[in-house]
């Protein structure tokens, strides 16, 4: 059963960083709107202007208007990261804004940030504005049901393998080693699968840890340990990938009481953005871990060229592949379906898609309403498709050290006596 009637005109907002694919849910949730009487406005830059009370940054959205966008990366509404839900004034102007527009319905497109801003519309509104949200993130860290992946994680995944492959060939024909920092703040889905579908030498995620505390030094063992073993093995080149939520797993202290106040400030400003996360694009994480691995690498006498690569901003704004721009006109289709349907009066929702079928999964339901955010969904560092990865990574291993021919080649690769390798190095294997 549907009721277009309270609906009368629909509203389009992007929030959060871009992710490809984005285009295609505007394009979507326009053509169906229209197709059933529905008004499309799009609301540029996200809450930015509307909690400032301002009502003139629209895009009047038509089919003609949207038609081939969805081909195209970036978002032809803008999107900004401005979280109205701080202050109460800026919601009352969201509301204020929405009402004197006549919107009867919103689609927010963004991840748990935007998601949470977008529900206390409909909460606050009192359910007098639909409200359905679309969510999107190429860190694939959203928690929707079983496998199903947030729009853009397979474009940036496929277009990140490419360049990393590239790499690969460069550090192979240069003998030298390339450290890639990939996004990816709560969880190391992208990394792993850029990681593991382009052969990088080694992958490390925050999840491997199991939430433990991390220090820098046992980081770039875990690298000086891979290079070793590579060059026990007469090669000397590779590829490490490394997700960016690493930082956040050492946190501030650790990378103060590893650098100190002052040597932190070489690599950038530690701040947080409107919604309370380290601003991780603020660091410079890949020239960090240059800097730390190469003294390591002195200290022992190896001499070995790295260089650090910053993997992120080129895969948000690719264009989509196929798989993403048919899904997302499966999501934006989706969204207008539930906000047609009577079910919509009764609750704000995320929008997602299990085994072919729409499933809304209500806001109170998926956030948590004290963070205001949903729980991130990590890498499941039991399953096989992890271990299969930690397979054919190169990096040293338990049975590394109980083998003493290969203790010995590791030992004088390191240019040590095996038993000081042992004690160098034995306790990322769970040695004492």
């Amino acid at each position: 059963m549907t009721d277009t009637l309270t609906i009368g005109k629909l509203a389009l907002l992007v929030g959060g960083g871009p992710a490809p694919g984005i285009n295609g849910v505007i394009s979507s949730v326009t053509i169906e709107a229209i197709n059933h009487g529905i008004e499309v406005i799009g609301l540029r830059d996200g809450f930015k202007w509307l909690a400032q009370g301002d009502s003139n940054h629209l895009v009047p959205l038509t089919i003609d208007g949207v038609t081939g966008i969805h081909l195209r990366g970036g978002s032809i509404l803008g999107t900004s990261r401005a979280n109205p839900t701080k202050s109460p004034e800026e919601m009352a102007h969201v509301l204020e804004v929405l009402r004197r527009l006549g919107v009867g319905a919103l689609v927010s497109i963004g991840g748990d940030d935007t998601a949470y801003s977008a529900s206390q519309v409909y909460l606050r509104g009192g359910g007098t504005i639909r409200v359905a949200h679309v969510p999107k993130t190429i860190d694939n860290d959203l928690p929707l049901p079983g496998s199903t992946p947030t729009f853009g994680f397979e474009t940036a995944r496929h277009v990140g393998v490419h360049i990393v492959r590239n790499l690969a060939e460069d550090a192979r024909t240069t003998s030298r080693w390339y450290i890639i920092i990939s996004m990816g703040r709560a969880a190391g889905h992208l990394a792993l699968g850029i990681g593991k579908a382009a052969a990088a030498t080694l992958t490390i995620i925050p999840e491997e840890f199991r939430g433990r505390p991390l220090a820098l030094s046992e980081l770039c063992d875990t690298i000086l340990g891979a290079i070793v073993k590579r060059k026990s093995q007469d090669s000397h080149y590779g590829v490490v990938v490394l997700a960016e939520g690493l930082i956040e797993s050492i946190g501030e202290k650790g990378l103060i009481a590893a650098m100190g106040d002052g040597r932190l400030d070489r690599y950038g400003k530690v701040v947080r953005d409107p919604h309370g996360h380290l601003r991780l694009g603020e660091i410079e994480f890949g020239r960090m871990m240059n800097d730390f691995l190469s003294e390591q690498l002195n200290a022992i006498g190896l001499k070995t060229t790295l260089i650090d690569k910053d993997l992120g901003y080129e895969l948000r704004c690719a264009d989509p592949i196929p798989f993403d721009a048919e899904y997302v006109r499966d999501l934006g289709y989706g969204a207008v379906k539930f906000l047609r349907s009577a079910a919509a009066a009764s609750f704000g929702a995320i929008i997602s898609f299990v085994g072919g079928r729409m499933v809304p999964l209500p806001f109170d339901q998926m956030i948590n309403p004290n963070t205001g955010r949903m729980l991130p969904r990590k890498v499941d560092v039991d399953g096989e498709a992890y271990e299969c990865s930690r397979r054919y990574m190169i990096r040293l291993e338990r049975r590394d050290f109980e083998d003493p021919k290969k203790l010995g080649r590791l030992a004088e690769a390191a240019a040590m006596d095996p038993e000081k390798f042992r004690k160098r190095f034995g306790y990322l294997v769970g040695l004492s």
